[in-house]
């Protein structure tokens, strides 16, 4: 569990951290989101963090997106690029998938080992998408909300509202641990990413709170999503799906 924790702390802001003042990182989380910058890292404590089964989560991400043949995809917050390929396996040559990240080492990583000819990826945070209005089919944000700054969430949103088609999907996944899964490694993560990226973090504070993906469903009501619902997805993800 240690080693574990360990891991996961030297995944994020690594290249941020070295040459630069804890200010300018500081800043960087607040302008931008936290960073993930350990490729090889990130995929260790994935793998670990979901009991080795991240393909099995991915595909039944996948199912419940609704991506089917021929669709355009964004995946933002992509990392290493494990769910862009597979949906790219998905929706086939007819289809195109963009995977999104505001790291560039996760990006390179991810390019470097992509075959498929319909899968690309781009630099950039979630909350400044450039892609034209009703461009894709499907939207997945998995992991990720809780690494966008908490006064930029809702910019995010809307900007995965304006990029889908009208009828197009929206899912958002995250943690939602239940029973004793991992409780000290989810607690202690989500404590730091709430700090980081401007959570409440006070002494009452559930430093879960910042990973519900429930906590959204109002935002997308707000935005112009409709037919909003939550399920969990084993082992240990919550996800809520939209429509637009």
């Amino acid at each position: 569990m240690l080693l574990l924790l360990v891991a996961a702390a030297t995944t994020f802001d690594h290249e941020h951290m070295s040459g630069n003042t804890q200010q300018s990182t500081n800043d960087q989380a607040a302008e931008i989101g936290l960073l993930i910058t350990r490729p090889r890292g990130y995929r260790l404590v994935r793998s670990a963090f979901l009991l080795g089964r991240g393909r099995a989560l991915d595909a039944a991400l996948i199912v419940r997106s609704g991506a089917a043949t021929g669709d355009r995809v964004l995946d933002i917050g992509c990392g290493p690029g494990d769910l862009a390929r597979a949906l790219s396996d998905r929706v086939g040559p007819a289809g195109e998938v963009v995977g999104r990240d505001p790291s560039p080492r996760m990006i390179a990583y991810a390019t470097a080992r992509t075959t498929q000819p319909n899968c690309r990826f781009e630099l950039g945070p979630a909350q400044t998408l450039d892609h034209p209005d009703a461009w894709f089919d499907v939207v997945t944000c998995t992991f990720v909300m809780h690494h966008i700054p908490e006064t930029q969430r809702e910019a995010a949103l809307a900007h995965m509202y304006r990029v889908l088609r009208p009828g197009g999907r929206l899912l958002l996944a995250d943690t939602h641990p239940s029973g004793r899964v991992l409780p000290a490694v989810i607690r202690t993560m989500s404590r730091f990413a709430a700090h980081r990226t401007g959570d409440a973090t006070g002494q009452h504070a559930d430093p879960l709170a910042a990973i519900d993906i429930r906590r959204y469903r109002e935002t997308l009501s707000e935005a112009g999503f409709r037919s909003i619902e939550f399920e969990t997805v084993p082992p240990i993800a919550g996800v809520l799906l939209a429509t637009k």
